[in-house]
């Protein structure tokens, strides 16, 4: 069957990230107290961000009783202020290398793109207008609109929806992390494609499955 959409994430996949978001994560969660190296935040990477925030309290708060959804909500504002802030004014806001060639290409043979993200919807929104994005892709989904977030198949099964795409095998997933990859196997696509430009390495990557492992967005085009 060939190939109807491509999922990409963003942060790390086409999106630079030199930890940009683990270090907004880092500050949200020290504002409230807790002290949590960068290196224990990097495989939560991917998550809907307030599933992951929980995941990283129940490590380093005692008191389970403390993990309330009002302090999950409260750290996940915190960090949703840091990314919107740095998203809207940082210089170094860039799309990694061929993105746009490769979204061009794939859409010049009929081939749709979409985004996918662990992030919220205003986040989102905010990077894909600073790269001047809205033209250059066909639809994105952020976690915040769907009842769960990565790993679940959620996101990618709005899209399909939204643009009438009824079998799975005509998708292909791209992203960095293990719950990137998680999700396109749940989603049942027809490649599930990791990637080592942001949080996982190769080696990484690999216990996860992926029919492919790529260093470079170009290879998308050779796969497909």
């Amino acid at each position: 069957m060939s190939i109807k959409l491509v999922v990409f994430d963003m942060a790390g996949t086409t999106v630079k990230d030199k930890n940009y978001v683990a270090v907004a994560f880092q500050a949200a969660m020290k504002q409230q107290g807790y002290d949590v190296p960068v290196k224990d935040i990097n495989p939560l990477m991917g998550y809907e961000k307030p599933v992951a925030i929980k995941m990283m309290l129940e490590q380093h708060e005692p008191e389970q009783a403390k993990i309330t959804d009002d302090l999950i909500k409260l750290i996940h504002r915190h960090f949703v202020s840091e990314m919107i802030s740095f998203y809207q004014k940082s210089d170094d806001i860039q799309a990694l290398p061929n993105a746009e060639d490769v979204f061009f290409k794939l859409r010049n043979k009929g081939i749709k793109v979409g985004l996918d993200t662990g992030f919220s919807r205003d986040i989102a929104e905010v990077i894909v207008e600073r790269l001047n994005w809205k033209d250059k892709i066909d639809i994105m989904v952020a976690s915040d609109e769907v009842e769960h977030g990565r790993p679940y198949p959620l996101m990618i099964q709005k899209m399909m929806k939204d643009l009438s795409i009824i079998n799975s095998d005509s998708v292909v997933k791209v992203g960095d992390t293990e719950v990137d990859i998680n999700e396109g196997k749940n989603a049942g696509c027809k490649y599930v494609i990791g990637i080592t430009t942001g949080a996982f390495t190769k080696s990484e990557l690999e216990p996860y499955e992926p029919t492919h492992i790529i260093d470079d967005l170009v290879e998308v085009l050779e796969i497909i």
